[in-house]
């Protein structure tokens, strides 16, 4: 290039008309030798990499593109115990972190995951003297001691017969707060008030501060399945006494941000004296409510301030403030789409409107305005509160209660929400399900104990439609279906069908106590997020979970199985490697056990 004065006495630039003689032959031999140059460099890179995740289990491993590459291998791996006094350790809602957040709206409680650097690489020991778990439905009335050994929250409770030490036993009476006269009694009135509990209307529900679980415990037998909530908080073992109990149960609480649930989910919402504070900071945790809670649903609350005519003096306040703040929820719930349904004694049942002709009355400037469209309604991984009303979308008309089939009808029937799925359709429901009975068959033949008393709780790790659970309904347990955050939104779907789960990342701890599950079950998970998610923690975080004695069902790709079944042996598991139902050779089947074992450590880790 060359370069002349121009006319403003500034330098231009001039083209080299001698460039134009170079032919073009020589500049592509000059770039194809560049290729050749920068293809050999990412083969050496690539080769070096291989080696590098062979000798390191630590690194993240990335799925094959073809079943010609060579399974993938790892040296053995060996995990130290953690200290005693991890032995219920949660990890993303840990006691020990609490100082480290506000206080303002109890963020302390939600989530907060330890930074990489933090995760403990070690297994969760259990209690000593801990017994695997009283079968169901025995479990139900009764738990080991030893295996939640928390003997103050029997002292504190004591006079509301939540539950009561025996010999080596806890036993569960089934009172509470609010149904001294036992909760039998107490979910025969709600009945009476909701019929729909009674004929299959009502299929879902979900307990927010779900105390040990007796509530949803006796909507079993109603044939109601209910997510029981609860935070890590001074009722420490909430949760973990209704898990023990075999009872569907997770960590959580309604803080900054939305529940792990999708829009329009749950038929049924219930406070029995929870102490959430549904009138403050502008209702945001009641809009919260009224987001999971699908059309026609129902929200049932007792206690304060419901029959505070006859109560308030039990509850240290004046006649006048608890008609305030009865007077104030009202309103509140009126400007939300709800309407009184029922009402007797303790309990208070309101209705959220099944179409959107009340949302459209509402007045542009009113108070919760409608949410606009910048947030997605399903949107709920670390997703904050919004003080604004999520609107049903108009178009679905048939995800309403009421309009759904009943249960167990429901089941089997393709929601309409399944249209907004990438690929989803009633024929691609269908084909799941006949997928999946076949598969349950396959795997009572490798695992013998899967259908029997032997396993209770059992999470699907990366369900699509439920069609696992929805094949093993009929056995005596209960599956949390969890989807992942990275995944397609299917979780919509699961609800709709009438059963219950979670969305969640892998990468991470999930929201539970360890020593929870009687089986895991997953298909395909370490091909799907093993470009994100570190095997090595994945596995971790199933054996802090799995009960000593408890399964995993692992199907994978063949690449990753050699892989797993080494790390296992570290966890102390014991593995065999079966054929998938048609003998395919690109998957595999992974049947493992978890080991008893007892803590010999007692030093921090």
């Amino acid at each position: 290039m060359k370069y002349k004065d121009g006319k403003d006495g500034k330098y231009q630039v001039q083209p080299d008309k001698s460039f134009k003689i170079v032919p073009a032959t020589i500049l592509v031999l000059v770039l194809l030798g560049f290729s050749f140059y920068l293809g050999g460099i990412f083969c050496s890179e690539k080769n070096r990499l291989e080696v590098k995740l062979v000798q390191d289990v630590s690194k993240t491993v990335s799925s094959p593109k073809e079943s010609a590459v060579n399974p993938l291998q790892i040296k053995s791996v060996a995990f130290p115990e953690c200290s005693a006094n991890y032995q219920d350790y949660t990890p993303c809602t840990d006691p020990r972190r609490w100082r480290k957040y506000g206080s303002h709206r109890l963020t302390f409680l939600e989530r907060h995951c330890p930074p990489m650097l933090e995760r403990k690489q070690c297994l969760v020991p259990p209690p000593d003297g801990y017994k695997p778990p009283i079968r169901w439905p025995k479990s139900r009335d009764q738990c080991w001691y030893r295996n939640v050994p928390y003997n103050w929250i029997n002292k504190q409770k004591s006079n509301q017969n939540w539950l009561r030490k025996e010999g080596e036993k806890f036993m569960f009476p089934g009172g509470g707060t609010m149904f001294p006269r036992g909760v039998g009694a107490y979910v025969d009135l709600m009945q009476d008030l909701i019929p729909g509990m009674k004929d299959g209307t009502v299929r879902t529900a979900i307990d927010t501060g779900c105390g040990v679980a007796s509530w949803g415990g006796d909507l079993l037998d109603c044939g109601v399945l209910t997510v029981s909530l609860a935070p890590r908080d001074n009722h420490e073992a909430q949760v973990q006494f209704a898990l023990e109990r075999g009872i569907p149960a997770i960590l959580g609480v309604i803080s900054t941000q939305r529940l792990p649930f999708p829009s329009n989910s749950f038929d049924m919402a219930h406070c029995s004296r929870c102490l959430i504070p549904w009138t403050e900071f502008g209702g945001i945790y009641l809009l919260e409510v009224h987001r999971i809670l699908r059309p026609g649903g129902f929200w049932v609350l007792s206690g304060p301030p419901v029959n505070y005519e006859n109560r308030w003096r039990g509850w240290n306040t004046t006649v006048e403030e608890q008609k305030s703040d009865y007077d104030k929820l009202q309103d509140l719930l009126i400007s939300m789409c709800f309407k009184m349904y029922a009402k007797k004694d303790d309990i208070a049942v309101w209705q959220k409107s099944s179409d959107n002709s009340c949302y459209n009355k509402l007045a542009q400037d009113a108070y919760p305005p409608k949410c606009d469209d910048s947030l997605e309604p399903d949107s709920a991984w670390y997703t904050p509160l919004r003080p604004c009303v999520v609107v049903p979308k108009p178009e679905l008309k048939k995800s309403a209660l009421g309009s759904l089939p009943k249960w167990p009808q429901r089941l089997q029937v393709a929601p309409e929400r399944i249209s907004n799925i990438p690929g989803g359709s009633a024929s691609a429901l269908k084909h799941d399900d006949s997928k999946w009975k076949v598969r349950a068959k396959h795997y009572k033949k490798l695992l013998p104990a899967l259908g029997t008393d032997e396993i209770r709780n059992v999470m699907d790790m990366n369900t699509v439609y439920g069609g696992f659970a929805a094949a093993v309904i009929n056995d005596p347990l209960w599956v949390m279906n969890v989807v992942s955050s990275y995944s397609a939104n299917t979780l919509p779907v699961v609800y709709d069908r009438g059963l219950i789960g979670t969305y969640h990342d892998w990468c991470e701890a999930f929201s539970t106590y360890p020593r929870t599950y009687d089986l895991l079950h997953l298909d395909g998970l370490f091909t799907a997020e093993s470009h994100r998610c570190d095997m090595k923690y994945v596995l971790l975080e199933m054996d802090r979970v799995l009960r000593p004695k408890g399964y995993a069902l692992i199907r994978e790709s063949s690449y990753f199985v050699d892989t797993i079944t080494s790390i296992a042996k570290g966890l102390r598991w014991s593995c065999r490697k079966e054929d998938t139902e048609y003998g395919a050779t690109k998957e595999e089947v992974l049947v493992c056990q978890k080991k008893l074992w007892y803590s010999s450590n007692n030093s921090s880790r």
